[in-house]
């Protein structure tokens, strides 16, 4: 006998929140088994899997379409760990194109900050909100 839940005990059981089943259906990444005439959804064990398969999926930095791409393959009857594989290179060398952005940006970053130690404070009577932003030129960041 399989046993069914309804959307609060799926929720409950994956650790997620209600909306986030409604949303993940919206998505087409789970499916009820049964929808009842008055709407009330039921799960199946499978749906838990299927939900902390998207949680570990996000933690290792998947997005929802990397991860309806991947579940979309498995459903069609197809592996998917060449597919995963290629999502994590990709993701490698965003986080690689990330880091040395976030290297740049922290060294000019650094450069205004030892700028800046010496000036003075900006005079309240002027109109300026802070002079020290306001003195950026804008795209040299």
């Amino acid at each position: 006998m399989t046993v069914l839940f309804k959307i609060g005990e799926l929720a409950s059981q994956s650790n997620v929140a209600v909306a986030t089943i409604r949303y993940y259906e919206s998505l087409q990444l789970i499916k009820p088994v049964k929808k009842t005439s008055s709407d009330y959804r039921y799960y199946d064990q499978t749906a838990i899997k299927r939900v902390k398969f998207i949680k570990q999926a996000q933690a290792l930095q998947f997005s929802l379409a990397d991860i309806r791409q991947v579940l979309s393959m498995r459903q069609q009857g197809q592996p998917t760990c060449s597919l995963v594989k290629d999502l994590l290179d990709r993701k490698i060398i965003e986080l690689e194109d990330n880091i040395h952005q976030a290297t740049l940006l922290k060294a000019e970053l650094e450069i205004y900050r030892t700028n800046w130690q010496t000036r003075p404070l900006d005079d309240l009577a002027k109109v300026e909100v802070c002079s020290l932003i306001e003195g950026v030129t804008i795209g040299s960041l």
